[in-house]
């Protein structure tokens, strides 16, 4: 068998993915030595170096993907591991999205200082710690009383900031801490009603270059259609709107046999303004499309109510 590289971040959280990728790999194709055929390459991406400020201020979503995209390119590595909320809506002429795994849980998990994981228990004017700008704008339309602060890094760089005082509460994907192992996985999330997860939150994608067959032979076991198409509608949906991470946007897509109900929200970044909507769809012959048309239309539609308001928030952000 050909050997395929697999390229990723170098994060405690993306090298736990890429060897559960290295895994299913192996196990699909009954391969014995793993290493051998599938061997990791771990990266630093410009988005990992920078942890003293929002990555909007830096550049947006692809810092996370540049040098990931250069090592397929390059022939360095055959896959590629993202998680999906990183990337960009649209891939670089010449790769393309192989294989979605299955969908981990999307919601997010509040930790604080006190040990409650809701944010109604949070003490009046507490310091919240979030480099999202899609956490900060929910947070702040929940509660407008909350000072933000930026904090990133991994999770244990958070929780020495939430157990040093620096912060009274952060946010954490609870599918990061599952694939960890962490005890905080245990956590009460937040409802999806209170606050919508990033689009595509909890969703590895699998990217490759688009003429090479060994590797769309290869990790065409791995996709998960209900993830892939969940994937492409919560994408289309912020396509729509505006396809960064400069406007404060979520998404999510749940299919129940051939039903898809997909909600998206956009606010402004401060909170105090929030449009949202949902529809549902029925799914048939031709899904993947099915699923984006229905996906960015619902964005146009979120689009349309916002109107100047989220077209000034786009503009100033």
């Amino acid at each position: 068998m050909t050997v395929l590289p697999i390229a990723t971040r170098e994060s405690p959280l993306a090298l736990a993915q890429a060897r559960m990728v290295q895994r299913l790999l192996a196990d699909a194709h009954g391969v014995a030595d793993r290493d051998a055929a599938f061997p990791i390459v771990g990266l630093t991406t410009t988005g990992d170096r920078l942890t003293d400020r929002k990555l909007i201020d830096a550049g947006g979503k692809g810092l996370f993907t540049k040098e990931i995209d250069e090592a397929l390119f390059e022939h360095r590595a055959a896959i590629a591991v993202h998680s999906m909320k990183d990337v960009p809506t649209r891939m670089p002429d010449g790769l393309a999205l192989a294989a979605f795994l299955e969908r981990e849980d999307p919601r997010d998990v509040l930790l604080t200082a006190s040990g409650s994981s809701r944010i109604a228990d949070l003490p009046q004017g507490a310091i919240l710690g979030t480099a999202s700008l899609r956490r900060q704008a929910q947070a702040l339309h929940l509660r407008p009383d909350l000072e933000i602060v930026t904090l990133r890094g991994n999770v244990d760089t958070r929780l020495g900031k939430l157990r040093s005082g620096e912060v009274a509460a952060t946010f954490l994907a609870r599918a990061g801490l599952k694939r960890l192992g962490r005890a905080e996985a245990d956590l009460d999330p937040l409802d999806t009603n209170e606050m919508l997860p990033a689009v595509a939150q909890g969703i590895i994608g699998l990217s490759i270059r688009e003429d090479d067959d060994a590797a769309r032979d290869a990790v065409a076991p791995l996709d998960h259609l209900p993830s892939s198409l969940a994937a492409t509608a919560e994408r289309a949906f912020l396509s729509a709107l505006d396809g960064s991470c400069r406007t404060p946007i979520a998404a999510y897509a749940v299919l129940e046999g051939r039903e898809m109900t997909i909600r998206g929200e956009a606010l402004t970044p401060d909170g105090k303004q929030r449009w949202a909507d949902r529809v549902t769809i029925t799914l048939g012959p031709n899904a993947p499309e099915t699923a984006f048309n229905a996906g960015y239309a619902l964005g146009e539609t979120v689009k349309e109510a916002g109107g100047e308001a989220l077209a000034a928030a786009v503009a100033a952000s």
